[in-house]
């Protein structure tokens, strides 16, 4: 009996099926822009190669910068004037307060004349318009404010992507030359993440029965790794088999290496 379980076990093994698969990077991304301009710099030369945070596109950003600049100086304005109208209202504020006590106390007096009282009132009535309308300006001045910090942001944010800058990625292939015009979805550049690699192949639904379980052995070595995703609908090209997918350590040289993967 013992035999026959080795046997079928070796036998097992020894039909499992064979497949070859591609060595990819982990993702492809096609980079576009979303924003308009002109390109003034494009490394033709950086194509095919891994880039470390470098620029590798560049749109025209010139009257961005400038009108950054200008936009910092006029928060700073603003910010200064409603310092000084914040110091106005509290002297408004203490001249209200004086005007409301002297017209409550006269008014309240048989003594004083009718036009004491209409001075009075009318000196209180002044400084309280004086008051709500240097609140109106700081609330003016506040929502200037709040305008400018936004173009702020939106100038610093078109400045920042119009510098194409990548970050441990190889630039597969530019889309843009120098001297071109980019405008919103305008495709830039095809990049591949290359901090992970994969392999993607297609199964048999028999394939799939218990593969979980299953060790993963490439080019006759015994892994430790475990496939990331299957497809639960067969592809639409191999219409009787399903993608499968395995994430794997990123190749020391060269991807697109050919490797024999078998499920055993």
């Amino acid at each position: 009996m013992k035999r026959l379980v080795v046997f079928g076990l070796c036998s097992a093994l020894a039909f499992a099926k064979v497949h070859y698969a591609k060595v990819e990077p982990y993702d492809v991304i096609t980079l576009k822009s979303s924003v308009s301009g002109l390109v003034t710099q494009a490394k033709i030369e950086s194509e095919g190669k891994v880039i470390e945070n470098q620029r590798v596109i560049h749109i025209d950003d010139k009257l961005d910068i400038i009108n950054l600049s200008q936009t910092k100086t006029s928060i700073g304005l603003i910010k200064d004037m409603i310092d000084i109208n914040n110091e106005i209202k509290a002297t408004l504020e203490k001249s209200v307060s004086r005007q409301k006590g002297y017209y409550e106390r006269i008014s309240k007096l048989s003594t004083a004349s009718k036009t004491q009282k209409d001075n009075a009132y009318i000196a209180y009535s002044s400084a309280k318009t004086q008051y709500l309308n240097i609140n109106e300006k700081i609330l003016s001045l506040q929502k200037q404010l709040l305008d400018l910090n936004y173009l702020q942001s939106k100038l610093q944010d078109s400045i920042e992507k119009k510098s194409i800058t990548l970050h441990h990625k190889y630039l597969y292939k530019l889309l843009v030359k120098k001297g071109n015009f980019v405008t919103p979805a305008t495709p830039l550049a095809i990049v591949d993440d290359i901090s992970k690699a994969k392999l993607i192949l297609y199964l048999d639904s028999d394939e799939l029965e218990g593969i979980e379980d299953k060790t993963i052995y490439m080019d006759d070595n015994k892994t430790n790794y475990h496939i990331s995703k299957i497809w639960q609908v067969s592809d639409e090209k191999f219409v009787s088999s399903y993608k499968v997918e395995i994430d794997i350590d990123s190749p020391k040289k060269r991807f697109s290496k050919l490797l024999k993967v078998e499920f055993k």
